[in-house]
């Protein structure tokens, strides 16, 4: 609306340019009155150029609005061009006046009048563009039209077993009411079914959210109170919820939010919903601040649905209020009843209208004692239940001190619903939900945990049967299709006051191997006040070197980290666990035993990243530790023992003196490396690709050497042949180092070898092989280039082929210092930006040529050669050609944007630059054309990127939902798209710049945006299991299981 308002005195002005014209039309023949109309016009060009510069300057905080800038763009190209033309009518006018008449009248006879001509030009822009803006107006209300009935891809789910409530209908109307409050406030007791209530309306918004709707929820985690005061530490927790938010609508990367204030991310926030209209369910608000933040937001039609039991936040003025009463929860509360209980109607004991009133009609404590109840028909039973039901309300512990005082009996009713429900469970059960107080329950928590904990308290009964009965009672809740659990926030109130009795029972109290079991979990899941004394014991147990602790400690510590539900999580604690390990590895393994060793190696693995390594071999070399450790290698008989040691010790001869390098390198056993490389022991593959890399880095020609002779390079040919894609990947990117580090490679990877070798394979190795270092230049490349240069600056498109074909030769020698210094010296970069904008279909063999020369500059002369094309914007050109309806230039193009990125060495600084111009997003987006051809090569354009890119490529994808977008192809059943998150997945396998740990919580990660997107999709059974099998391969390494022959 806003673009609209922008531009509607332009419409106006050029409507009467318009009738200016014709004026000027009919005076063209009375000298006396067209310069009169003429200077009209240039004044009505003037106040035009006038207005577009007070719009820039009144809207510069909107002109990051595509259709904004594009509008005015297209104004000032209608200036410049009413400015040139009236300049030529009033140079064509003066000529008039001082010209014969007789010559006038037989030059206007044979060639037609040139003021006339003019003004039809003039005429002609003024009405273009003019029917512009009524197309772009007809466009944007079809595709408003369309973006209505498209389902959005933030979606907030709805409760099951809460019947809809005349509530629901009444909030909904409000949400509609054109000229309503942009707030609505749900207000009622805790546990009353605020959250529910909100979530129904959210599941299924009104059709005015054209964005659809989604959720954020603050919890008392998100309250002053809750940080005991801190203004810093409630805002770091805001910025938390609020980053998370914008990861969800695609206006974050995970990673973003490190080092923001809220005051920068609010700025995110506002100009993240510029235009968006959307239902934004604030749930389980504490602080009115937070509703605040987001009403004051401007230039979006977004509306906030806001649940709270906070009467101040109630109090909020510019708001509909919706109370829910004890009226509202009596109509549905036998509904509830019966849900839980698992009775029909008929099957219910008269009693039981008893026990809802006893109850208050409570949602939360009705389903909870449903659940006690759930089959029974006796009617001795439930009023047992009843009796009992008051009883534990008149012992249950007081309610602490945030309860409202309104809310305190409710309270006390819903605490004695949790006692009756553990009262009926067996013992083991309620230990185990009393230590659960030590979690921290703001994410759902994974079953692993929870498993972990169950096991430090030596419980002889399955865990499975254990946490079934607490998922039964309503005490915890497990997610749909995902092992994960999360409970009611009154039920962790209700903990609230046990945490430091749980903290107790498994860190104290626990026998010492418990203790290390569980620590590392409680410092990755627990509360704040836990993880500090979990902390505390996981150094005591290194500072007292108890070497049975230590190694439980280190096996749960790599098994909490990979359950990690976010990377954000998994990076601070896995930097937490570094600070604690990194300072007593030396030690431990000057004095430790041989398996305490070969479980700190496997704990740094997935532990320490690159960096680490730095700080790592300084205190080995130090301690004297690495001679051990080198010894060690010479021992190792288990297979995994061996990969983690050998990988361990290459990177830390990046950090070492040449001699200690040598050292490892001359021990390292590279025989059985490469009897790991041969296709059946593909799991294997992954880390032993990683241990080489390290160290022909470090060892260059003498490493390449030592592997040549171990008969490296011949099983890294047989996997050419026979591994898996992946596989494949890592061995042409390790022949392709050996190569360029000089090795002898000709004999085994000849011309006979090439050609039964995969495509890729082949196209990526053969420069390397077939190309003949000891050719010299041809003579006089300068003269012989000066002809080719001068036929492609010229316009036949036959010359122009034949010099991009003379080219080719120079491109197979780019990185000849003294071709390099010829090409780059000349203006032929610029020429090819030119020849790749061209859009005459004749000139479609141009550009198809022209992507091939420009591939094969990038992959043979490197950085220098991608830099020019950057900053001539030509990797942007071909994103462009790949997306018209030409299929032999997109295939050009994706085929030489793919050499780039892949094969290229200044690939990464593409990578940089689309990082920098938001092109991943761009290129995500390209996923959602109707164009087939175009989607597939964006999503093999996306795998390309997920191959060779960094975390932050990765993260940037995840971010705007292009695991979302698979899916949606996959649904749609066209055949190019079957298996596309896999081949996704796939390209994540094969990605060497994130660590495994990274990987395993990205692939969980997608997984679970998987079982989300296809919810209750004909292909969710299918679709879930094919990721999962191909998560499962890739962690052997490898996610496909078809060999490429």
């Amino acid at each position: 609306m806003d673009v609209v308002q922008v531009l509607a005195s332009a419409t106006q002005l050029v409507s009467a340019m318009v009738t200016a014209v014709g004026a000027l039309e009919q005076a063209a023949a009375d000298l006396a009155e067209a310069p009169r109309r003429l200077q009209v016009l240039e004044d009505f060009v003037s106040d035009l150029d006038a207005l577009a510069q007070q719009a820039r300057q009144r809207h510069a905080h909107k002109m990051h609005g595509p259709q904004l800038e594009r509008q005015l763009q297209s104004l000032g190209r209608l200036m410049d061009q009413l400015g040139t033309n009236i300049a030529k009518a009033r140079q064509v006018l003066s000529k008039k006046g001082r010209g014969k008449a007789f010559a006038r009248v037989v030059k206007s006879s044979v060639v037609g009048d040139p003021l006339m001509r003019y003004v039809k030009l003039i005429r002609d822009d003024l009405n273009w563009w003019l029917e512009l803006q009524e197309l772009t107006q007809s466009v944007g209300d079809v595709i408003a039209s369309t973006a209505k009935s498209t389902p959005s891809l933030v979606r907030v789910k709805s409760e099951r077993g809460y019947p809809v409530s005349k509530k629901c209908s009444y909030v909904r109307e409000l949400l509609e009411r054109d000229g309503g409050h942009r707030v609505v406030l749900i207000v009622g007791l805790s546990g009353i079914g605020k959250s529910c209530l909100a979530r129904q309306i959210a599941s299924d918004p009104p059709g005015y959210f054209v964005d659809g709707a989604i959720e954020i929820s603050f919890g008392r985690w998100c309250s002053r109170t809750a940080c005991n005061g801190s203004r810093s530490e409630y805002h770091k927790r805001l910025v938390r919820k609020i980053c998370k938010f914008l990861v969800q609508i695609g206006s974050m990367i995970v990673k973003e939010e490190m080092g923001k204030d809220l005051d920068d991310v609010c700025c995110l926030l506002q100009t993240a919903l510029v235009g968006r209209n959307m239902l934004i369910l604030l749930d389980d608000v504490w602080e009115q601040d937070i509703v605040d933040r987001f009403t004051k937001l401007y230039d979006n039609d977004c509306r906030h649905l806001v649940t709270t039991r906070d009467e101040a936040i109630y109090e909020i003025a510019e708001a509909e209020k919706v109370e829910i009463s004890k009226d509202d929860i009596k109509e549905i509360s036998k509904e509830i009843l019966l849900y839980h209980s698992l009775l029909s109607v008929g099957e219910l004991p008269p009693v039981a209208e008893v026990l809802l009133d006893r109850c208050g009609h409570h949602p939360l404590t009705v389903a909870v004692m449903g659940k006690a109840l759930r089959k029974e028909t006796r009617v001795e039973k439930w009023e047992k239940a009843i009796s009992n039901l008051s009883t534990y309300a008149t012992c249950a512990p007081g309610p602490v001190s945030y309860v409202n005082e309104k809310d305190v009996e409710s309270t006390l009713t819903i605490f004695g619903s949790f006692e009756y429900s553990l009262e009926a469970m067996p013992e083991n059960s309620r230990s185990f939900f009393m230590v659960l107080a030590a979690i921290s329950w703001e994410e759902p928590v994974p079953e692993a945990c929870l498993e972990s904990i169950w096991s430090a308290l030596l419980q002889d009964s399955l865990f499975p049967l254990v946490v079934s009965k607490l998922v039964e009672g309503s005490l915890i809740i497990k997610l749909e299709d995902q092992l994960l659990y999360h409970m009611h926030d009154m039920v962790s109130l209700y903990l609230e006051n046990k945490t430091n009795d749980a903290v107790r029972t498994l860190l104290s109290e626990s026998i010492s191997v418990c203790a290390a079991l569980i620590a590392s979990w409680l410092f990755v899941f627990g509360k704040e006040c836990v993880k500090g004394p979990a902390e505390q014991k996981m150094r005591s147990f290194f500072s007292l070197l108890e070497f049975m602790e230590i190694e439980i400690l280190l096996g749960s510590t790599t098994q909490a980290l990979m359950a990690c539900r976010s990377i954000s999580n998994f990076e601070s604690s896995r930097l937490g666990f570094s600070k604690i390990l990194g300072p007593r590895i030396a030690e431990i393994i000057s004095v430790g035993s041989p398996d305490l060793i070969f479980a700190i190696t496997k704990a740094i693995t997935v532990i320490f990243f690159q960096a680490d390594y730095v700080n790592l071999a300084q205190s080995l070399e130090t301690a004297g530790s690495i001679d051990k450790l080198i010894d060690l290698l010479g021992v190792c008989e288990d297979t995994s023992t061996l990969v983690n040691f050998s990988s361990v010790l290459a990177k830390i001869s990046e950090h070492v003196d040449a001699t200690t390098a040598d050292e490892i390198l001359s021990r390292t056993p590279m025989d059985r490396m490469a009897d790991l490389l041969c296709p059946e022991n593909e799991q294997w593959h992954e880390i032993v690709f990683t241990t080489l890399s390290s160290l022909t880095k470090v060892g260059k020609l003498k490493a390449v050497e030592t592997m040549i002779e171990s008969g490296v390079d011949k099983k890294l040919l047989v996997l050419l042949g026979n591994g898996s894609e992946i596989s494949q990947h890592h061995a042409i990117t390790m022949l392709k180092t050996f190569c360029e580090l000089g090795a002898p490679l000709q004999g085994c990877m000849g011309p006979g070898v090439l050609v039964h070798l995969p495509w890729r394979a082949r196209i990526s190795l053969e420069r390397f092989v077939l190309f003949d270092q000891s050719v010299p230049p041809s003579p006089k490349p300068q003269q012989s280039f000066e002809v080719i240069l001068h036929k492609i600056l010229q316009k036949d498109n036959k010359e122009i082929i034949e010099a991009i074909q003379g080219l080719l030769p120079f491109a197979e020698r780019a990185n000849d210092s003294r071709v390099q210094d010829l090409l780059l010296g000349s203006i032929l970069f610029d020429r090819l930006a030119l020849l790749l904008q061209r859009r005459e279909v004749e000139s479609n063999q141009v550009r198809s040529q022209t992507a091939f020369l420009v591939m094969k500059l990038a992959c043979t002369g490197g950085e220098p050669y991608v830099h020019r094309f950057l900053e001539l914007n030509i990797v942007l050109n071909l994103i462009d050609m790949m997306q018209c309806n030409i299929d032999e230039l997109q295939d050009s193009a994706y085929y030489a944007l793919h050499q780039i990125i892949v094969f290229a060495k200044g690939g990464s600084l593409v990578l940089q630059r689309f990082l920098q111009l938001g092109t991943i997003e761009k290129l995500v987006n390209l996923l959602d054309r109707k164009s087939l051809k175009t989607k597939d090569l964006a999503m093999q354009l996306l795998v390309d990127i997920t191959v060779v890119g960094t975390k932050p490529c990765i993260e940037r994808m995840l971010a705007s939902h292009v695991v979302e977008k698979l899916v949606a192809l996959e649904k749609a059943g066209d055949e190019p798209f079957n298996g596309a998150v896999s081949r996704y997945i796939q390209g994540l396998n094969m990605c060497k710049n994130v660590q495994s740990a990274e990987r395993a919580v990205m692939k969980q990660h997608i997984l679970r945006k998987v079982r989300s997107a296809v919810r209750g999709h004909i292909l969710e059974a299918s679709l879930v299991a094919s990721v999962e099998a191909c998560i499962a391969e890739g962690t052997k390494g490898a996610s496909s299981s078809r060999k490429k022959k």
